[in-house]
């Protein structure tokens, strides 16, 4: 049986969570289709699907492309996180022993890959927490949703440059797995509040009265370098 437009979709969320696709880039349906060896139809498919989710955007001239998101966007998006995974604790009973056990497994997994150096299964996973944590406390449907803003939310980071520490992430989860561990859903509720907002703090968004700002800081000239003739050959040694 060959690939579905639903696999192929899934690819390509797992690609953004683990940033190995940036915001912005091209999703040529000729070339996904060679890639998946599979008909273009199929493809735009999943494309279509993708756009239906705010992940994809489509230009009639240009072609697919993954979002690149704008400073309201940004704050929109997580606005919308705030509103589901706040509301998804609020009040929540003790958790049963099976969503813990599934819990601090996922958080090995986190730990684990932040003794690694593989960037792309450490942020698939940071990012997949808050899916694992919505289907432990029994919405699949939010589930599916978070799982699509949570891939906005690394493109975000992609793009501006956030500055958040993946350890001070991890240590966040396991703040939250352990408060609802201990049915103090309040508490759970605060720290994921303070969570999302040193995610959104760590971004690098261009001031409101500077729509260049971002352009500027591109374009800075850079810092002098010394000259070949006086560098140290420690300093030659790293050019080379």
């Amino acid at each position: 049986m060959g690939i579905s437009a639903t696999d192929i979709s899934q690819r390509i969320v797992e690609a953004v969570l683990a940033q190995k696709l940036a915001p912005g880039a091209r999703l040529g349906e000729q070339q996904l289709a060679m890639l998946f060896d599979c008909s273009r139809t199929i493809v735009r498919e999943a494309l279509t699907r993708l756009a239906a989710r705010g992940i994809v955007t489509v230009s009639a001239r240009r072609g697919w492309y993954l979002i690149a998101p704008s400073p309201d966007e940004v704050r929109e998006a997580f606005e919308a996180r705030r509103v589901i995974e706040l509301g998804l604790i609020r009040g929540q009973p003790q958790l049963p022993p099976e969503a813990v056990t599934r819990l601090k497994q996922h958080l090995q997994q986190e730990q684990a890959a932040l003794r690694g150096d593989d960037v792309g299964t450490r942020s698939f996973l940071l990012g997949d927490f808050h899916v694992c944590l919505a289907e432990c406390l029994g919405n699949s449907l939010l589930a599916d949703t978070l799982r699509d803003f949570t891939a906005r939310t690394t493109l975000i980071a992609m793009r501006y440059q956030s500055s958040h520490d993946a350890a001070l992430s991890c240590q966040d989860h396991v703040a939250i797995v352990a408060a609802l561990a201990a049915g103090d859903s309040t508490r759970a509720e605060a720290l994921m509040a303070e969570h999302l907002s040193s995610v959104q703090a760590a971004l690098r968004l261009p001031a409101d009265d500077d729509p260049l700002q971002q352009l500027r800081e591109a374009l800075a000239p850079l810092p002098t370098s010394p000259s070949v003739e006086s560098a140290d050959p420690a300093y030659l040694g790293a050019l080379l």
